[in-house]
């Protein structure tokens, strides 16, 4: 069994010899190739350079071209700092008020220097792995997207004193996902997370409103295309697990702060949790002992799926 096959058993509840490794490397990864986070995240050879020397060493199952949240933003026209190491950002709101939202054009990705070298990514990694292990693309949340452009704090402010520009804006970014995502597949990416990281942040309510039916959105592109879809939702969502899955995807990242056994059994056998011990208190801080013991703990609250 390859890591192609592995996943995509695990992903359909059949069995596996093994559960397959989707660890994300990121700054992990250009570290062990002695690179700088700005140039892995500005340069696909760089990227992918990591990736498969990670895949190659520590047996991972899967090539993944995540990187950082600006890619869609820049396309946008963001002016974009990148640190040395560190991951970029916005240098300030491009969207300074929601008047400012016929500055919003989505692009074809390939006209976008940033997004085409995702895709250029993803047709190495596809290139190079030719079935033998899974290739997974990213996009950004139409929610996360938005507070990419608008700035956190203002988009929290905005959902109470404009929520129908806000749902104008949200439209526009999922829009630009929903393309980038479908050129991800056509590139050759098996998978593609989906980022909405800031959807962790608003409670169920604003999540059903604000973040679910584009996340929705986003995934019916990918499935549409001939994907799957990955749903990474960073921080703490124990009270959206149910919604979550109702976005269709395939597999839903769980962060260390979700009850792991309670998101496999809400999951069942429509979706694959993937998670989902400490990443800092376990795996940065800890000992070989301690992670062993944590991913034991993780094997024993997981399905057959996750």
């Amino acid at each position: 069994m390859n890591s192609y096959e592995r996943l995509m058993a695990r992903l359909a509840g059949r069995p596996v010899d093994r559960v397959p490794n989707n660890c994300i490397i990121m700054g992990f990864g250009a570290r062990y190739i002695g690179a700088t986070y700005k140039e892995f995240v500005t340069d696909y050879r760089v990227l992918t350079e990591a990736g498969i020397r990670c895949r190659e060493n520590f047996d991972l199952d899967i090539l993944s071209a995540i990187s950082d949240p600006m890619r869609e933003a820049e396309g946008f026209g963001a002016e974009v700092v990148f640190p040395e190491d560190a991951v970029p950002y916005a240098a300030e709101p491009f969207i300074k008020s929601l008047s400012d939202l016929t500055k919003l054009t989505v692009k074809d990705p390939a006209s976008s220097a940033r997004m085409n070298d995702r895709l250029e990514a993803v047709r190495r990694y596809a290139e190079y792995a030719q079935k033998e292990c899974a290739v997974q693309g990213w996009v950004e949340g139409g929610f996360a997207e938005a507070c990419d452009l608008r700035d956190l704090n203002n988009m929290m402010m905005d959902i109470f004193d404009e929520p129908d520009a806000v749902a104008e804006l949200l439209d526009i970014c999922t829009r630009q996902a929903e393309a980038f995502a479908v050129a991800q597949v056509k590139a050759g990416a098996d998978i593609v997370g989906i980022g909405d990281a800031a959807a962790s942040l608003i409670g169920p309510a604003m999540y059903e409103e604000f973040a679910f039916p584009y996340e929705k959105r986003i995934v019916n592109a990918i499935h549409q295309a001939g994907g799957k879809a990955k749903l990474h939702i960073c921080g703490d969502i124990n009270k959206l697990l149910e919604m979550a899955l109702e976005t269709g995807a395939d597999m839903i990242d769980c962060d260390w702060m979700v009850d792991f056994r309670e998101a496999n059994r809400i999951f069942g056998d429509r979706c694959s949790a993937c998670g989902n011990f400490d990443p800092v208190g376990v795996l940065l801080q800890g000992t070989p002992e301690s992670v062993e013991k944590a991913v034991e703990e993780c094997l024993a609250a997981a399905s057959p799926r996750a």
